[in-house]
């Protein structure tokens, strides 16, 4: 990196915290810290909303799902326009009315304090998990490729977020997501163009979405039933909405980003905004994965784009074996780019059988391609088990380091760690003040000084800040960094959504029946993940009907056992 790069990082990133501690400074009391008095905008809400779910994961794990699997990716959000409608109609006005800190604060009033505690506990579990790896995915990543300490990085972001986070509470959040998205969305467009063009020539938009399509990297929609297929128009709009509607309608790090709107009408036009523009906002990040594609269909690549996994192969007893893959390798890249020239002049000629020539040849080069890549994973993982072999979320740092210009490389480091400091501020604002006003104000048992609330909300705050870090430092990947967020939410979310649909349409339903429900419910979903039973998709809808199932039955059976229901206050 150029010394232009590291001091539009630094800038960056320090402008973001001083910015947020400037702003944001002097909280009065909780409802000041935890609200953001109620006063916040709702473009701000709206794009600290869209801040908070796209984490520095989402721009490092998206593009190389593209690049790898094409965008059929882009699914996963089907479902969440309707959810937006769901939450701005059901959810929002009832937290609005009953003027709540926090979403499980409802569940008390509904059921009783256990259940409450328990759907605050199962929030903590599965957003402290999150928190950590917010942190750990652009570590891993940024230390791998530029060869910085993995610890001293998660220290880094974690300090930077704790600061403002700690500093400012919920608004603190807010303003600093909406320049972060600003950042964000900036570097992405830099980047998209700058693909377009570094492409040949000849090479226009146009035949570049026809190259990308010819290498099946456009196949969007999925109509077939299978649910073991993870991402499926109807796997999308069932599984995803269910995701959708327990992450925003009862997360509170999303929660807590819409009850700072000063009307019930300003936090209805948050969500819809985001509503509007999410889907749009990951179609262009998948899009910028499959330009990357096309890039490197005329330029050379690595055979694994994780540079710690090649080091690590090459200083073993396969390194001869590798390194006859990657001359291999180099003659199929040769041949690739023979193949895309023909394609390319095909198209230029209008000639149809030269066209659907060209196509197979494409296919059985990248068939060829990828029997190469699935060649030199297995030598990796022959040479350390603990390296990472799946280079999935390491294909953009690729392309960014090694080839946009000095400048712009520092921008898009700034995209990835602004968006690593957004989603996990809005963590651990919601983390904090879970933990002080549904179990430790809860449960104390005098009334204490508002002064001492707000001092304990920021307190744990800074508490779980410390913990990410310690769950980033020991973390590990799995199969794709974004995917892995989702799985962790989707064992969690259904549920919690079907404890808080019980609360909204099944007043017949007591505190007792949901408790021991969810408490069952929670089991079930964990080992239906553990022995594969469906995609995690399916296991937001799975966990929420099967909540409500249970719980229904519960309650059934203790009404027949002569325990007639308490009716509830509306």
């Amino acid at each position: 990196m150029a010394l232009l790069d590291w001091i539009i990082l630094g800038s960056t990133l320090l402008f973001i915290v001083a910015y947020g501690v400037w702003k944001t400074r002097g909280s009065k009391d909780v409802d000041d810290y935890v609200r953001g008095g109620n006063d916040v905008k709702w473009w701000t809400i709206g794009l600290s909303v869209m801040a908070t779910q796209a984490s520095a994961i989402t721009f490092l794990s998206t593009p190389g799902q593209a690049f790898h699997d094409g965008m059929g990716f882009v699914q996963f959000y089907f479902g969440l326009p309707l959810a937006m409608i769901v939450i701005c109609l059901i959810f929002i006005p009832i937290y609005k009315k009953l003027k709540v800190f926090t979403a499980y604060e409802m569940l008390e009033g509904r059921f009783d304090l256990k259940t409450r505690t328990l759907t605050a506990i199962l929030f903590l579990v599965q957003r402290g998990l999150a928190a950590g790896i917010t942190i750990f995915a652009p570590s891993i990543i940024l230390s791998a490729v530029l060869g910085w300490d993995l610890r001293t990085l998660n220290v880094i972001i974690g300090i930077l977020v704790i600061i403002y986070t700690v500093s400012g509470g919920t608004k603190a959040v807010s303003v600093t997501q909406k320049q972060q998205m600003f950042i964000i969305m900036l570097g992405m467009f830099f980047a998209f163009f700058f693909i377009l063009g570094a492409l040949p020539t000849d090479i226009s938009f146009g035949k570049a979405l026809k190259i990308a399509g010819a290498n099946n990297k456009l196949n969007i929609l999925d109509f077939t039933l299978d649910t073991n297929n993870r991402y499926t128009f109807w796997s999308g709009i069932t599984g995803g909405f269910f995701l959708a509607l327990a992450y925003f309608g009862t997360d509170q790090s999303q929660v807590q980003r819409y009850l700072s709107g000063t009307s019930v009408r300003e936090s209805q036009l948050a969500l819809v905004f985001n509503g509007i523009f999410k889907i749009p906002m990951q179609f262009f990040i998948l899009l910028v994965g499959a330009m990357v594609f096309v890039f490197y269909q005329y330029n050379t690549s690595p055979l694994n784009f994780n540079p710690a996994a090649t080091q690590a192969v090459m200083s073993s007893e396969y390194a001869d074996e590798y390194a006859a893959l990657e001359e291999d390798h180099k003659k199929i890249e040769m041949e690739k780019q023979i193949a895309q020239h023909a394609f390319s002049g095909a198209l230029e000629l209008k000639e149809y059988n030269a066209i659907e020539q060209a196509k197979r040849d494409i296919i059985k080069v990248n068939e060829r391609e990828k029997a190469s890549r699935d060649a030199a994973k297995e030598l990796i993982a022959k040479a350390n088990t603990k390296v990472e072999t799946n280079d999935k979320d390491y294909v953009f740092i690729h392309f960014i380091l090694n080839n946009l210009p000095v400048g712009l490389i520092g921008l898009l480091l700034a995209v990835i760690l602004s968006a690593a400091m957004s989603s996990t501020a809005s963590e651990l604002n919601a983390l904090g003040t879970i933990t002080a006003l549904d179990l430790y104000k809860r449960n104390q048992k005098k009334d204490r000084d508002p002064k001492h609330y707000l001092m304990a909300t920021k307190g744990f705050t800074l508490l779980w800040g410390v913990i990410a870090i310690c769950i980033a430092n020991v973390a590990n990947l799995f199969d794709n960094l974004i995917q892995l967020v989702n799985i962790i939410g989707s064992i969690f979310y259904g549920n919690v959504l079907g404890i808080f649909l019980l609360a909204f349409f099944f007043k017949f339903v007591r505190g007792n029946a949901v408790f021991v429900a969810a408490i069952v419910t929670q089991i079930i979903v964990v080992i239906g993940w553990y022995m594969d039973w469906m995609s995690y998709l399916w296991l937001n809808a799975f966990g929420c009907v099967l909540v409500i199932t249970l719980a229904i039955i519960t309650q059934g059976f203790d009404n027949f056992l002569g325990n007639s229901p308490v009716e509830v206050e509306e």
